[in-house]
């Protein structure tokens, strides 16, 4: 990577800096993580971010492990619906596999040499008898003895914790008022503890990559999903088990408050870091925020985001150009859609209410979003506007793009049609067309 690259790539990353500076991320990875080539990048990587101001809180998973323990001595693991039945010499296992990951994930933590990217952390980490859990019981005939549901998360010693700046580890362990221990699963012990928390995030470090989720356009929209949009990928029967267990616990989470739940593979180098850190991140995420992606009128703090729509359009004589001062002295006509905080589309209503006409100017989408019909929802919403004002016809002026005008109902009209004003204003060198809608 050239010196302008990582330049570029770290300003890039900076709103997200700030933006995730003190904020509370639950990150959750089953044992087979432990267990893949990139573990120690994947550790490296949640160093960095509790480096960068994050708080965070790790649940680990155990289930590989447990499985080998098991065979180890001659048994076989048992599921149904899986859901992992734990008899006492599985619990042993359980116990052992769990103390045994804990140590190893704090061991790692805890490096700080110079060779490698740990080199001057100081990461503190602490553990703890935070997860009170009760039995699942019988279920369809079947007792699933040692293992357990979460019941409560001591919520006020993870928060002393984090306000200490430590890193706050959980196994996948629950323990009862009466001295009992639970097996509980990783992703419901992370769910439930995300929720308790209010964190701002969970991440589900998955054993394979939700690449296959996502879709295959190119506009910038592959990995998102509203929750209603991913309550119905679930129920797509099509979805293998391991994929039902994390989206059901991702839409649990958001169900219970969190605003964003991402699916991350632990496939890919640096996955975690790419998807916290870029505008579209690599793997999958579900929000519940309805500010994520918004539709509403500009205001002044907009004017810098519209500017960064517009003047590449104007560079190349799409659109006539305006100063900043013109732009801010306008913006209260514009509308604009807004994703994760940056402007990607805008479009602007100049009224002419004496000829009960409007002029649609200004419109403009993001190269990563084009082409998923953003540009005709702000027509939409521009065409609502003028109604409520009173206007009869919407008119606009182009030179590149009067096919899209006519697919959304405009007709080619005169320089006569339009208002006085802007007959006056008619530019005759760039001999724009003039597109006419009734409304």
């Amino acid at each position: 990577m050239s010196s302008t690259d990582f330049v570029s790539v770290l300003r890039s990353c900076a709103p997200y800096v700030h933006a995730h500076n003190g904020r509370v991320f639950v990150i959750a990875f089953g044992g087979e993580a432990a267990e893949h080539p990139g573990f120690d990048q994947l550790i490296y990587d949640i160093a960095l971010l509790q480096s960068l101001g994050t708080k965070l809180v790790l649940v680990h998973g155990v289930r590989p492990q447990i499985d080998q323990r098991l065979r180890s001595q001659g048994l076989e693991p048992r599921f149904v619906n899986r859901l992992r039945v734990t008899d006492r010499l599985a619990l042993d296992c359980v116990k052992s596999a769990a103390g045994s990951l804990r140590m190893d994930i704090e061991a790692r933590l805890s490096t700080s040499l110079a060779s490698t990217p740990m080199g001057g952390a100081r990461i503190r980490v602490a553990a703890g008898n935070w997860i009170t859990a009760r039995p699942v019981g019988v279920r369809d005939g079947v007792d699933f003895l040692f293992t357990g549901e979460v019941r409560r998360v001591d919520v006020d010693s993870i928060r002393q914790v984090l306000d200490q700046e430590r890193i706050a580890l959980l196994s996948p362990v629950g323990y009862s008022p009466t001295g009992e221990i639970f097996n509980v699963r990783a992703e419901d012990v992370a769910t439930a503890t995300a929720t308790a928390l209010g964190a701002d995030k969970l991440v589900f470090v998955t054993p394979s990559s939700p690449d296959r989720w996502r879709s295959a356009d190119s506009t910038g929209d592959a990995g998102q999903l509203s929750a209603p949009e991913a309550e119905q990928l679930l129920a797509d029967s099509t979805l293998d088990g391991v994929d039902r267990v994390y989206l059901a616990a991702a839409l649990a989470a958001t169900r219970g408050g969190v605003k964003r739940v991402h699916l991350v593979g632990q496939d890919a180098d640096g996955a975690l870091l790419r998807e916290l850190y870029t505008r579209d991140g690599v793997g999958l995420m579900i929000y519940s925020d309805a500010d994520y992606e918004a539709t509403r009128d500009a205001t002044i703090e907009d004017v810098g985001g519209v500017l960064a729509l517009i003047e590449p359009l104007e560079q190349q004589g799409v659109l006539v150009p305006r100063s900043r001062e013109q732009l801010e002295l306008d913006i209260q006509h514009f509308n604009v859609i807004v994703r994760d905080g940056m402007a990607i589309a805008c479009c602007a209503l100049f009224p002419f209410p004496q000829n009960q006409m409007g002029e649609l100017a200004c419109v403009a989408v993001h190269p990563d979003y084009q082409r998923a019909g953003r540009a005709g929802a702000l027509l939409k919403r521009v065409e609502a506007e003028a109604r409520a004002l009173g206007l009869r016809q919407l008119f606009s002026l182009t030179t590149h793009t009067p096919h899209w005008f006519i697919e959304h109902g405009f007709r080619k009209g005169s320089i006569d049609e339009l208002p006085m004003q802007k007959q006056r204003l008619y530019n005759y060198q760039r001999n724009s067309l003039v597109l006419v809608k009734d409304l």
